[in-house]
């Protein structure tokens, strides 16, 4: 019989203690013995022998003496850095970035593998290379990878095991994605829609921080969402939650009218084309999306004739903005909206400000919009955070000695 998993045994006491001590060293370290057992509460004895045993399953190594302090207690502990390496994954239909980190989520390398125009090809190679790419700059080998992460302009279905919502990206389209991934690779791979790791991101670092339930606005070229509900993204029973870019919206064309491959939904009112387009109209200039939308708040600050023609451009983009987000927004009842992507980045407080205005009357719940604060590539970020939180979550558990089941 296992005894291991009832309820307060010692070894299981022992896992409890291993897993806490992991996490302060992870967050704190390096730390001395009194100073892990301050933080976790263990008596010396205890620290002691916990850090015995993570020593002896790789997980932890001394890092120097502290200066100043005497004796045993002044040698630092700290997570060992090689007990586990990942890798994360941007694909887009230009590239695949990588990058890869080890286990205190320290960066080795970033690599970018160019990939314009391949409409065919096998796509474990081209992953392959990608990961190959950046372990080759990282110093490891990529036959040890704990996890590789990938985050995707798509969704895959869990009963079909297939990629949707992405035929811009060719090649991907083949049966058992995850699997065919993970049999060719010979590592654990995971596939995340690119807009919910940018979501996960804002929660972890960004302005969503410490907000349960909240909707997460991307636009740019195309238009997605995510959502956070309880704390947890709510993905959907095929994956696509928050593809809002098909979402019938009051003023745009329905797929009953174009054909469900026609320009029609949300993404009709407000994509990047049409947000150009808008803004062409009055008089702003600019020849991608981002940039028209930088000008116009650019020419709103003037204050001139120009200036008021912006702010008006501008005011009619918050408000179609604001008639995609309003039965989300009445759905969910979220904390708060945050807007992110080229598009939305690029006009700011002014916009953001202008869509609250926008939602609020539209909407009996009044949340805060607010623009993302994350810098950087944020569905890297994400994908890194994801790789990282299930490697040590399988690594911490399973690693360390006393956490492993009884045999008998």
């Amino acid at each position: 019989m296992n005894t291991n998993s009832q309820p307060g045994t010692p070894s299981l006491l022992r896992a409890i203690n291993d897993r806490a001590a992991l996490q302060v060293l992870l967050e704190r370290g390096p730390l001395t013995r009194p100073e892990l057992g301050v933080l976790t509460g263990l008596s010396k004895p205890t620290a002691s022998q916990l850090l015995i045993r993570l020593q002896e399953a790789g997980l932890v190594v001394l890092d120097g003496i502290r200066e100043g302090l005497p004796g045993r207690t002044a040698e630092l502990y700290r997570i060992n850095p090689v007990a586990a390496h990942v890798v994360a994954l941007d694909v887009t239909p230009a590239r695949i970035a990588a990058r890869a980190a080890d286990i205190t989520g320290a960066v080795l390398a970033d690599h970018i593998l160019p990939t314009p125009g391949r409409s065919a090809g096998n796509v474990v190679e081209r992953v392959r290379a990608s990961v190959n790419g950046a372990c080759l700059q990282a110093g490891i080998d990529p036959a040890a990878l704990h996890r590789i992460v990938i985050g995707i302009q798509g969704a895959v279905n869990p009963a079909t095991a297939r990629l949707g919502y992405a035929a811009h990206i060719p090649g991907w389209h083949i049966p058992d994605l995850v699997g065919t991934l993970r049999d060719g690779l010979g590592v654990p791979v995971d596939i995340e829609n690119d807009v919910n790791l940018v979501a996960l991101t804002e929660q972890a670092h960004g302005i969503a921080r410490g907000h349960a339930d909240f909707i997460l606005l991307w636009a740019d070229a195309g238009i997605g969402a995510a959502l956070v509900l309880g704390g947890r993204l709510h993905r959907g029973a095929t994956g696509g939650a928050g593809e809002v870019g098909y979402m019938p919206t009051v003023g745009a064309p329905t797929s009953r009218e174009t054909g469900k491959r026609g320009d029609h939904g949300f993404q009709a009112l407000v994509g990047g084309p049409a947000v150009l387009k808008l803004l062409r109209s009055h008089g702003v200039r600019g020849t991608e999306p981002a940039q028209a939308v930088r000008n116009a708040v650019r020419d709103a600050a003037v204050g001139s004739g120009r200036a008021e023609r912006a702010r008006e451009a501008l005011r009619e983009v918050a408000a179609r903005l604001a008639m995609g987000l309003a039965p989300i927004t009445a759905v969910v009842d979220p904390e708060i909206v945050v807007l992110t992507g080229g598009m939305l980045l690029a006009g700011g407080d002014l916009l953001a400000e202008l869509v609250e205005q926008e939602l609020h009357l539209l909407t009996f719940p009044r949340p805060p919009v607010r623009v993302s604060s994350v810098d950087g590539n944020p569905v890297l970020t994400g994908a890194l955070g994801l790789a990282l939180a299930t490697t040590r979550d399988e690594i911490f558990s399973s690693t360390v000695p006393s956490a492993l089941p009884d045999p008998s």
